[in-house]
Protein backbone atom coordinates (compact mmCIF):
# COMPACT_ATOMS: atom_id res chain seq x y z
CA UNK A 1 0.00 0.00 0.00
CA UNK A 2 1.30 3.64 -0.86
CA UNK A 3 -0.28 6.29 0.72
CA UNK A 4 0.10 9.36 -1.88
CA UNK A 5 -0.56 13.38 -1.25
CA UNK A 6 -0.90 15.80 -3.62
CA UNK A 7 -0.14 19.28 -2.15
CA UNK A 8 -0.13 21.33 -5.07
CA UNK A 9 -2.94 22.89 -7.60
CA UNK A 10 -2.14 20.19 -10.25
CA UNK A 11 -3.89 16.78 -11.14
CA UNK A 12 -1.20 14.17 -11.87
CA UNK A 13 -1.44 11.27 -13.27
CA UNK A 14 0.32 8.11 -11.64
CA UNK A 15 1.33 5.08 -13.45
CA UNK A 16 2.52 2.07 -11.74
CA UNK A 17 4.08 -0.58 -13.27
CA UNK A 18 3.24 0.59 -16.80
CA UNK A 19 -0.78 -0.76 -16.54
CA UNK A 20 -1.97 0.41 -13.14
CA UNK A 21 -3.26 4.19 -13.52
CA UNK A 22 -4.47 6.64 -10.50
CA UNK A 23 -5.59 10.26 -10.76
CA UNK A 24 -5.08 12.30 -8.45
CA UNK A 25 -6.69 15.97 -7.65
CA UNK A 26 -5.25 18.65 -6.23
CA UNK A 27 -4.71 19.32 -2.57
CA UNK A 28 -6.10 15.14 -2.48
CA UNK A 29 -4.51 12.12 -0.47
CA UNK A 30 -5.16 8.61 -1.29
CA UNK A 31 -4.25 5.06 -0.29
CA UNK A 32 -3.37 2.95 -3.37
CA UNK A 33 -3.04 -0.69 -3.23
CA UNK A 34 0.39 -1.14 -5.02
CA UNK A 35 3.56 -2.80 -4.42
CA UNK A 36 6.19 0.51 -2.94
CA UNK A 37 9.43 -0.73 -5.22
CA UNK A 38 10.14 -0.22 -8.55
CA UNK A 39 9.14 2.68 -10.73
CA UNK A 40 6.39 5.03 -10.65
CA UNK A 41 5.90 7.39 -13.24
CA UNK A 42 3.99 11.70 -12.46
CA UNK A 43 2.71 13.50 -15.27
CA UNK A 44 0.49 16.00 -15.39
CA UNK A 45 -3.28 16.46 -16.84
CA UNK A 46 -3.05 18.14 -19.96
CA UNK A 47 0.37 19.44 -19.74
CA UNK A 48 0.54 19.90 -23.15
CA UNK A 49 -0.51 23.11 -21.81
CA UNK A 50 2.20 23.72 -19.53
CA UNK A 51 5.40 26.12 -20.11
CA UNK A 52 7.00 24.83 -17.49
CA UNK A 53 7.34 21.43 -18.44
CA UNK A 54 8.78 22.17 -21.70
CA UNK A 55 8.96 19.12 -23.99
CA UNK A 56 8.83 16.53 -20.96
CA UNK A 57 5.60 15.51 -19.61
CA UNK A 58 6.38 11.88 -17.63
CA UNK A 59 8.64 11.94 -14.17
CA UNK A 60 9.88 8.82 -12.77
CA UNK A 61 10.89 7.98 -9.33
CA UNK A 62 12.36 4.69 -8.02
CA UNK A 63 11.52 3.55 -5.37
CA UNK A 64 13.64 1.03 -3.60
CA UNK A 65 13.58 -0.46 -0.29
CA UNK A 66 14.49 0.61 3.14
CA UNK A 67 14.12 -1.36 6.30
CA UNK A 68 13.82 1.37 8.32
CA UNK A 69 11.76 4.96 8.06
CA UNK A 70 13.93 7.20 6.32
CA UNK A 71 13.02 10.89 4.60
CA UNK A 72 14.63 11.34 1.09
CA UNK A 73 13.89 14.11 -1.42
CA UNK A 74 13.84 12.56 -4.84
CA UNK A 75 15.63 14.14 -7.73
CA UNK A 76 13.62 15.08 -10.59
CA UNK A 77 14.70 17.03 -14.17
CA UNK A 78 15.01 20.85 -13.66
CA UNK A 79 11.98 21.22 -15.58
CA UNK A 80 9.67 19.79 -13.40
CA UNK A 81 7.47 22.22 -11.19
CA UNK A 82 7.32 20.16 -8.24
CA UNK A 83 9.21 18.34 -4.84
CA UNK A 84 8.51 14.89 -4.17
CA UNK A 85 9.63 13.60 -0.76
CA UNK A 86 9.44 9.59 0.41
CA UNK A 87 9.15 8.60 3.52
CA UNK A 88 8.10 5.85 6.33
CA UNK A 89 9.46 2.48 4.62
CA UNK A 90 8.86 4.94 0.93
CA UNK A 91 5.01 4.00 1.78
CA UNK A 92 4.33 7.98 1.25
CA UNK A 93 4.95 9.79 -1.95
CA UNK A 94 4.55 13.70 -0.91
CA UNK A 95 4.34 15.64 -4.15
CA UNK A 96 4.57 19.66 -3.60
CA UNK A 97 4.88 22.55 -5.75
CA UNK A 98 8.70 23.46 -6.78
CA UNK A 99 9.58 27.15 -5.49
CA UNK A 100 11.89 29.21 -6.11
CA UNK A 101 13.93 29.33 -2.88
CA UNK A 102 15.70 32.82 -4.64
CA UNK A 103 12.70 34.65 -4.28
CA UNK A 104 9.94 32.84 -2.52
CA UNK A 105 9.11 35.92 -0.41
CA UNK A 106 7.66 37.52 -3.49
CA UNK A 107 4.99 35.48 -3.32
CA UNK A 108 3.85 36.29 0.32
CA UNK A 109 1.35 39.55 0.86
CA UNK A 110 3.08 42.97 2.04
CA UNK A 111 0.60 42.63 4.93
CA UNK A 112 2.15 39.28 6.71
CA UNK A 113 3.85 40.14 9.82
CA UNK A 114 7.80 38.60 9.79
CA UNK A 115 6.69 36.45 13.39
CA UNK A 116 3.51 34.72 10.45
CA UNK A 117 6.40 33.48 8.48
CA UNK A 118 8.42 30.51 8.61
CA UNK A 119 11.96 31.46 7.61
CA UNK A 120 14.57 29.16 7.49
CA UNK A 121 18.39 30.13 9.03
CA UNK A 122 21.46 28.86 9.75
CA UNK A 123 23.54 29.38 12.86
CA UNK A 124 26.92 30.59 12.83
CA UNK A 125 26.45 31.45 9.09
CA UNK A 126 30.05 31.93 8.26
CA UNK A 127 31.43 29.20 10.29
CA UNK A 128 33.23 27.41 7.35
CA UNK A 129 36.63 26.41 9.34
CA UNK A 130 36.92 25.14 12.38
CA UNK A 131 36.39 21.40 11.93
CA UNK A 132 35.27 19.42 13.97
CA UNK A 133 33.79 21.68 16.91
CA UNK A 134 33.38 25.15 15.34
CA UNK A 135 32.14 24.17 11.33
CA UNK A 136 28.69 24.51 11.67
CA UNK A 137 28.41 25.24 7.63
CA UNK A 138 30.10 23.59 4.60
CA UNK A 139 32.43 25.83 2.33
CA UNK A 140 30.16 24.50 -0.60
CA UNK A 141 27.56 26.74 0.66
CA UNK A 142 29.47 30.37 0.98
CA UNK A 143 26.64 33.30 1.93
CA UNK A 144 25.53 33.61 -1.25
CA UNK A 145 24.52 30.11 -2.10
CA UNK A 146 22.61 30.75 1.04
CA UNK A 147 20.37 33.40 -0.19
CA UNK A 148 19.81 31.63 -3.06
CA UNK A 149 19.08 28.21 -1.39
CA UNK A 150 16.37 30.35 0.87
CA UNK A 151 18.46 31.30 3.66
CA UNK A 152 16.57 34.21 5.38
CA UNK A 153 18.04 34.65 8.89
CA UNK A 154 21.62 34.68 9.07
CA UNK A 155 23.65 34.69 12.28
CA UNK A 156 26.81 36.68 12.19
CA UNK A 157 28.96 36.28 14.81
CA UNK A 158 31.90 39.30 14.97
CA UNK A 159 35.00 40.07 16.38
CA UNK A 160 37.33 43.37 16.62
CA UNK A 161 40.73 42.72 14.34
CA UNK A 162 42.49 46.05 14.58
CA UNK A 163 39.04 48.21 14.37
CA UNK A 164 37.76 46.37 12.09
CA UNK A 165 35.27 43.46 12.36
CA UNK A 166 35.28 39.89 11.52
CA UNK A 167 33.74 37.14 11.41
CA UNK A 168 34.36 34.49 14.15
CA UNK A 169 33.05 31.23 16.19
CA UNK A 170 34.43 31.90 19.53
CA UNK A 171 37.73 32.05 19.30
CA UNK A 172 38.29 30.66 15.87
CA UNK A 173 38.86 33.29 13.16
CA UNK A 174 36.43 32.57 10.18
CA UNK A 175 38.33 34.84 7.64
CA UNK A 176 35.14 36.70 6.03
CA UNK A 177 35.35 40.79 6.63
CA UNK A 178 32.26 41.97 8.28
CA UNK A 179 32.38 44.50 5.22
CA UNK A 180 32.01 41.48 2.63
CA UNK A 181 29.41 39.77 4.24
CA UNK A 182 26.95 43.26 4.03
CA UNK A 183 28.69 43.48 0.05
CA UNK A 184 27.41 40.17 -0.61
CA UNK A 185 23.94 40.83 1.16
CA UNK A 186 23.63 43.81 -0.74
CA UNK A 187 24.43 42.03 -3.98
CA UNK A 188 21.31 39.82 -3.32
CA UNK A 189 18.47 42.35 -1.99
CA UNK A 190 19.58 44.46 -5.39
CA UNK A 191 19.47 41.91 -7.91
CA UNK A 192 16.17 42.19 -10.13
CA UNK A 193 15.59 38.37 -9.21
CA UNK A 194 15.57 38.82 -5.57
CA UNK A 195 14.61 42.52 -4.29
CA UNK A 196 11.50 41.55 -2.58
CA UNK A 197 13.32 39.51 0.09
CA UNK A 198 14.35 40.19 3.41
CA UNK A 199 17.26 38.86 5.44
CA UNK A 200 17.08 38.80 9.29
CA UNK A 201 20.28 39.52 10.43
CA UNK A 202 21.60 38.45 14.04
CA UNK A 203 24.87 40.17 15.17
CA UNK A 204 26.93 38.89 18.13
CA UNK A 205 29.83 39.79 19.26
CA UNK A 206 32.47 36.89 20.38
CA UNK A 207 35.44 39.11 21.46
CA UNK A 208 33.87 39.88 24.82
CA UNK A 209 37.38 39.58 26.73
CA UNK A 210 38.85 42.11 23.90
CA UNK A 211 36.49 44.68 22.92
CA UNK A 212 33.82 46.53 25.61
CA UNK A 213 30.51 46.03 24.52
CA UNK A 214 29.87 50.33 23.51
CA UNK A 215 33.00 49.79 21.23
CA UNK A 216 31.53 46.78 19.30
CA UNK A 217 28.57 48.44 19.73
CA UNK A 218 29.82 51.39 17.54
CA UNK A 219 32.11 49.23 15.05
CA UNK A 220 29.21 47.29 14.01
CA UNK A 221 27.07 51.39 13.46
CA UNK A 222 30.08 52.43 11.82
CA UNK A 223 30.40 49.55 9.46
CA UNK A 224 27.07 49.48 8.66
CA UNK A 225 26.94 53.27 7.81
CA UNK A 226 29.83 52.69 5.32
CA UNK A 227 27.60 50.06 3.53
CA UNK A 228 24.75 50.99 1.35
CA UNK A 229 22.72 48.05 2.64
CA UNK A 230 19.53 49.57 4.06
CA UNK A 231 18.92 48.50 7.40
CA UNK A 232 15.79 47.89 9.32
CA UNK A 233 16.92 49.59 12.82
CA UNK A 234 13.37 49.95 14.52
CA UNK A 235 12.95 47.63 17.92
CA UNK A 236 9.91 45.74 16.55
CA UNK A 237 8.82 43.28 14.55
CA UNK A 238 7.67 45.01 10.83
CA UNK A 239 5.51 43.59 7.90
CA UNK A 240 6.83 42.36 5.70
CA UNK A 241 6.16 45.00 3.04
CA UNK A 242 7.77 47.18 5.43
CA UNK A 243 11.52 45.40 4.60
CA UNK A 244 11.73 44.15 1.52
CA UNK A 245 14.90 44.65 -0.06
CA UNK A 246 15.95 45.27 3.82
CA UNK A 247 18.03 43.75 6.64
CA UNK A 248 16.22 43.46 9.99
CA UNK A 249 18.55 43.75 12.69
CA UNK A 250 18.55 42.07 15.79
CA UNK A 251 21.26 43.04 18.10
CA UNK A 252 22.81 40.07 20.10
CA UNK A 253 25.41 42.34 21.32
CA UNK A 254 25.88 44.51 24.53
CA UNK A 255 25.68 48.14 25.62
CA UNK A 256 23.18 50.88 26.14
CA UNK A 257 22.76 52.25 23.02
CA UNK A 258 24.46 55.59 23.04
CA UNK A 259 26.21 54.59 19.68
CA UNK A 260 22.97 54.56 17.72
CA UNK A 261 21.12 57.82 17.01
CA UNK A 262 17.92 56.47 18.96
CA UNK A 263 19.53 54.23 21.89
CA UNK A 264 18.17 51.01 22.22
CA UNK A 265 15.17 51.71 20.16
CA UNK A 266 17.57 52.14 17.12
CA UNK A 267 19.59 48.99 17.58
CA UNK A 268 16.79 46.70 16.07
CA UNK A 269 15.52 43.66 16.97
CA UNK A 270 17.20 43.92 20.89
CA UNK A 271 16.13 40.59 22.83
CA UNK A 272 16.00 41.42 26.74
CA UNK A 273 17.59 38.45 27.84
CA UNK A 274 19.67 35.45 26.53
CA UNK A 275 20.35 32.81 28.81
CA UNK A 276 23.18 30.58 27.85
CA UNK A 277 22.06 27.47 26.25
CA UNK A 278 18.20 27.13 28.10
CA UNK A 279 17.20 23.48 28.08
CA UNK A 280 13.70 24.55 28.19
CA UNK A 281 13.65 27.84 26.26
CA UNK A 282 12.75 31.22 27.45
CA UNK A 283 10.45 34.27 26.67
CA UNK A 284 11.22 37.80 26.03
CA UNK A 285 9.10 40.67 24.31
CA UNK A 286 9.46 42.69 21.53
CA UNK A 287 6.85 45.71 22.07
CA UNK A 288 3.17 43.57 21.77
CA UNK A 289 4.91 40.52 20.94
CA UNK A 290 6.01 37.72 22.58
CA UNK A 291 9.64 35.92 21.52
CA UNK A 292 9.76 32.00 22.70
CA UNK A 293 13.48 30.82 22.15
CA UNK A 294 15.33 27.75 22.22
CA UNK A 295 18.81 27.75 21.77
CA UNK A 296 19.82 24.80 23.71
CA UNK A 297 23.01 23.94 22.13
CA UNK A 298 25.08 22.46 25.47
CA UNK A 299 23.44 18.92 25.20
CA UNK A 300 25.57 16.10 26.45
CA UNK A 301 26.36 13.80 23.61
CA UNK A 302 24.73 12.51 20.66
CA UNK A 303 22.05 10.31 22.90
CA UNK A 304 19.89 13.57 23.27
CA UNK A 305 19.08 14.36 19.94
CA UNK A 306 15.89 13.23 20.01
CA UNK A 307 14.76 15.08 23.26
CA UNK A 308 16.17 18.30 21.92
CA UNK A 309 14.15 17.97 18.66
CA UNK A 310 11.10 17.47 20.64
CA UNK A 311 11.71 20.42 22.92
CA UNK A 312 12.61 23.00 19.91
CA UNK A 313 10.09 22.08 17.49
CA UNK A 314 7.10 22.63 20.04
CA UNK A 315 8.42 26.30 19.81
CA UNK A 316 7.33 25.70 15.98
CA UNK A 317 3.44 24.85 17.22
CA UNK A 318 0.79 27.48 18.07
CA UNK A 319 1.58 28.16 21.85
CA UNK A 320 -1.51 26.40 24.27
CA UNK A 321 -3.93 28.86 25.03
CA UNK A 322 -2.20 32.12 23.35
CA UNK A 323 -4.87 35.25 23.75
CA UNK A 324 -4.96 36.61 19.81
CA UNK A 325 -3.97 39.82 21.35
CA UNK A 326 -0.09 39.02 22.04
CA UNK A 327 1.44 38.32 18.74
CA UNK A 328 4.19 35.01 18.85
CA UNK A 329 7.50 35.08 17.16
CA UNK A 330 9.62 31.81 18.04
CA UNK A 331 12.97 31.03 17.31
CA UNK A 332 14.71 28.08 17.94
CA UNK A 333 18.01 26.83 17.05
CA UNK A 334 18.87 23.06 15.73
CA UNK A 335 22.32 23.34 16.38
CA UNK A 336 24.54 22.10 19.50
CA UNK A 337 28.08 21.61 19.83
CA UNK A 338 30.06 20.19 23.30
CA UNK A 339 32.68 17.96 23.46
CA UNK A 340 33.53 15.39 21.84
CA UNK A 341 30.36 13.54 21.41
CA UNK A 342 28.09 16.23 20.50
CA UNK A 343 30.22 18.18 17.33
CA UNK A 344 27.74 20.32 15.04
CA UNK A 345 28.30 18.10 11.82
CA UNK A 346 27.53 14.90 13.46
CA UNK A 347 24.36 16.54 15.40
CA UNK A 348 23.29 17.83 12.29
CA UNK A 349 23.59 15.35 9.88
CA UNK A 350 23.70 12.25 11.71
CA UNK A 351 26.67 9.07 11.10
CA UNK A 352 26.52 5.93 10.25
CA UNK A 353 23.86 4.41 8.14
CA UNK A 354 20.84 4.85 10.04
CA UNK A 355 18.04 4.46 7.05
CA UNK A 356 19.90 0.50 7.67
CA UNK A 357 19.14 0.54 11.62
CA UNK A 358 23.39 1.10 11.29
CA UNK A 359 24.01 4.73 13.19
CA UNK A 360 22.41 7.58 14.40
CA UNK A 361 19.72 10.14 12.34
CA UNK A 362 20.70 13.92 12.57
CA UNK A 363 18.69 16.82 13.79
CA UNK A 364 18.17 17.68 10.59
CA UNK A 365 16.51 14.66 8.96
CA UNK A 366 14.67 13.63 11.84
CA UNK A 367 13.22 17.78 11.69
CA UNK A 368 11.92 17.51 8.15
CA UNK A 369 10.09 14.26 8.48
CA UNK A 370 8.55 15.83 11.48
CA UNK A 371 7.24 18.95 9.34
CA UNK A 372 6.29 16.01 6.77
CA UNK A 373 4.25 14.77 9.75
CA UNK A 374 2.80 18.11 10.58
CA UNK A 375 1.73 19.38 7.56
CA UNK A 376 0.02 16.42 6.63
CA UNK A 377 -2.19 16.52 9.87
CA UNK A 378 -2.47 20.49 8.86
CA UNK A 379 -0.72 22.00 11.18
CA UNK A 380 0.43 25.75 11.10
CA UNK A 381 4.24 25.75 11.68
CA UNK A 382 5.78 29.55 12.36
CA UNK A 383 8.78 30.61 13.35
CA UNK A 384 12.41 31.43 12.87
CA UNK A 385 14.87 28.26 12.37
CA UNK A 386 18.33 28.11 12.76
CA UNK A 387 20.16 24.88 11.60
CA UNK A 388 23.84 23.64 10.85
CA UNK A 389 25.16 22.11 7.72
CA UNK A 390 21.62 23.01 6.36
CA UNK A 391 22.33 21.56 2.73
CA UNK A 392 21.77 17.81 4.57
CA UNK A 393 20.20 15.88 4.17
CA UNK A 394 20.07 15.39 0.26
CA UNK A 395 18.81 19.49 -0.21
CA UNK A 396 15.28 18.30 1.36
CA UNK A 397 15.15 20.96 4.96
CA UNK A 398 14.92 24.42 3.62
CA UNK A 399 12.43 23.64 1.02
CA UNK A 400 10.03 21.83 3.39
CA UNK A 401 10.62 25.12 5.64
CA UNK A 402 9.73 27.31 3.01
CA UNK A 403 6.33 25.47 2.06
CA UNK A 404 5.22 25.95 5.82
CA UNK A 405 4.58 29.65 4.51
CA UNK A 406 2.32 28.33 2.09
CA UNK A 407 -0.05 25.76 3.86
CA UNK A 408 -2.70 26.34 6.62
CA UNK A 409 -2.87 29.81 5.05
CA UNK A 410 -6.24 31.52 5.54
CA UNK A 411 -7.89 34.69 3.78
CA UNK A 412 -7.96 37.43 6.53
CA UNK A 413 -5.71 35.90 9.05
CA UNK A 414 -2.15 36.72 9.38
CA UNK A 415 -2.47 39.16 7.37
CA UNK A 416 -3.41 37.10 4.08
Amino acid sequence: MVHFHNFTNDEILCTFKSNIHVLFSPGSSHLVDIPIEGTISLSPVHSFKEPYFESKTEFDIKLPISPRATLSSRKLPVVCRWRIYTQNQLSEILVFPKRDLGSFLSEIPDTVSLYSLLLPGTHDTMSFYGWPISQCQSLQTPLQIQLENGIRVIDIRLSNINGKLTAYHGTYPQKTPFQKILTTVHSFLTSPTSCRETIVMSIKQEDHTNTPPAVFSRLVREEIEESPLQFFLENRIPQLGEVRGKVVLLSRFGGNGNEWENGLEGIGIHPTNWPDSEKEGFVWECKDVVVRTHDWYAIPSFLYIPEKLSLATQFLLPPPNNDNNHPTLSIIYTSAASFPFAAPKPIAEGFGWPKWGLGVEGMNPRLGKWILDRIKSSCRLRGWVLVDFYNQPEDSLVELLVECNFTERRSGEEGW
